[in-house]
């Protein structure tokens, strides 16, 4: 009988001891203001800054990440996270007044927003500090005691990010423990009040199994099959440009990466062009020169290396047509920028999320056909429209599903604190970014005040006999 591996018992006994530190410590933490939780956000903006070259060589170390995307994709977004938050948290934190209806005249209600309480956040590899750090921004605005556990894949990522931890915050407030998926198991064990992760949608639905043995809410990051659609109205080289752009971003390991285009038939080829054009001006104008140069980033590892050439191999045997580049170094877990046509139906890329430098062009001619291809697929995170027909944008927007949407770009949507952030069903749960995450990590509690001056009536309280109290309560039901 197989059984699951064991965590190490020291680390085991570590992660119970910070656990029961944090449950005692979360009323505390929970009482604290506005100005409080907005000090200990400037201590990460500060830290942040402080280990930022740091930071810069580890994910270097990790995925060959150059530091201009570092700063782009990585530091940017969870140093504008700290400064938009800590600029609108006391307005969040304010109890909001509603309104409280006309049977209840003596009374008047509030939403409270109080912390969940403890909260893990399990976060991946591909993009370790903005996806470690960003939930944890909306965790402690909310007031919170966190426990972090980042990939053990991005190893340098994850000791800069302790050493930052642990320079920021007692463990009874937050912490973070590394390893490999044995710790995040014994975490899992633990009755957390909400558990944020983000990743596969495999591991999501361990992770939501479970959160549910302890009824903890849940907020699960995923991704899936983003789609493209250009149509002929499009400006051709904007779109090549910014789906070349997001697509090869950390080499295509990216949630919101576009994993498959549709394009109008008509334009087809013109884009194709534009797109292999784009990739030569964006990297280099050789396999070897792209191969070489310090811009684009590698595969994580061996295993992840072998399963997005799995993917290039099978599409090709099958029949597609490589246009350009797929080159491979298993040395170095190289892929080359890889873009496909005439992939054929039953080859496993249109089934499964790529996560790599891999895009498969596919032509459409009629929108009904894009839409109907789109919704044959499970719900995608994110949906790109090249378009100058806003009727066709309105179109696809209303006749499809998808987390978010960028129109005439990708990826913007995910930068905007303003918007929440998140999937749908296969590509998640629950809401990020700005308020939405402060809302994601808070308990909405509804409270209402009934009036001290107002003398006891025993109006809707039994015996329910008598007809004045029934007409009455007929006309409540029908009017109120």
């Amino acid at each position: 009988m197989h059984t699951a591996p064991a965590v190490n018992p020291e680390i085991k006994a570590e992660i119970h001891r910070v656990f029961a530190l944090q449950q005692h410590h979360q009323w505390e933490v929970a009482r604290s203001n506005a100005r409080q939780r907005i000090a200990k956000l400037r201590r990460l903006y500060d830290a942040i800054l402080h280990h930022r070259k740091e930071i810069e060589a580890a994910m270097w170390a990790d995925l060959r990440k150059s530091p201009t995307e570092v700063n782009i994709t990585e530091l940017g977004v969870v140093l504008h996270e700290i400064r938009h938050t800590s600029q609108h948290l006391q307005s969040w934190m304010t109890p909001k007044r509603v309104g409280t209806s006309l049977t209840l005249f003596r009374s008047y209600s509030e939403i409270v927003y109080e912390p969940k309480g403890l909260c893990l956040i399990l976060s991946p590899w591909n993009f370790p500090i903005n996806l470690t750090f960003d939930p944890l921004v909306s965790a402690i605005a909310a007031g919170n005691c966190v426990i972090l556990k980042p990939s053990e894949l991005a190893p340098h990522s994850s000791a800069v990010m302790r050493q930052i931890v642990t320079e920021c915050f007692p463990p009874g407030e937050v912490s973070i423990f590394e390893g490999d998926a044995t710790v995040a198991q014994e975490l899992l064990s633990m009755p957390f009040n909400h558990v944020f992760f983000t990743g596969s949608t495999q591991v999501g639905k361990i992770v939501m199994r479970a959160a549910a043995e302890h009824l903890a809410s849940v907020t699960l990051e995923l991704g899936g099959k983003s789609p493209v659609v250009v149509d002929e109205t499009a400006n051709l080289d904007t779109a090549a440009a910014k789906i070349m752009w997001i697509k090869l971003v950390n080499a295509g390991q990216t949630c919101i990466a576009p994993d498959y285009v549709l394009v109008h038939e008509s334009v087809h080829d013109a884009l194709l062009e534009k797109m292999k054009a784009k990739v030569k001006q964006f990297y280099g104008n050789t396999p070897a020169a792209i191969q070489q140069g310090p811009d684009l980033c590698r595969i994580i590892n061996g295993r992840h290396f072998t399963r997005v050439k799995g993917l290039l191999d099978d599409a090709v045997q099958r029949g597609a047509n490589l246009v350009l580049g797929g080159e491979t170094a298993e040395n170095e877990q190289y892929i080359a920028p890889a873009i496909l046509t005439a992939v054929p139906e039953e080859a496993q890329i249109w089934e499964e999320e790529i996560f790599g430098p891999l895009l498969p062009i596919r032509k459409y001619d009629t929108l009904e056909h894009a839409i109907s291809y789109i919704n044959s697929k499970p719900k995608a995170l994110a949906m790109y429209l090249f378009s100058a027909d806003d009727r066709r944008v309105s179109k696809i927007i209303a006749e499809t599903r998808a987390g978010g949407v960028t129109v005439n770009d990708c990826g913007p949507h995910f930068y905007n604190s303003e918007l929440p952030f998140g999937g749908s069903n296969n590509s998640g749960t629950g809401k990020c970014h700005g308020e939405f995450g402060f809302l994601e990590f808070t308990n909405q509690r509804g409270v209402l005040y009934q009036a001290r001056w107002m003398p006891t009536t025993d109006f809707f309280l039994p015996p329910y006999g008598g007809k004045l109290r029934q007409w009455l309560l007929e006309g409540v039901v029908k009017w109120f």
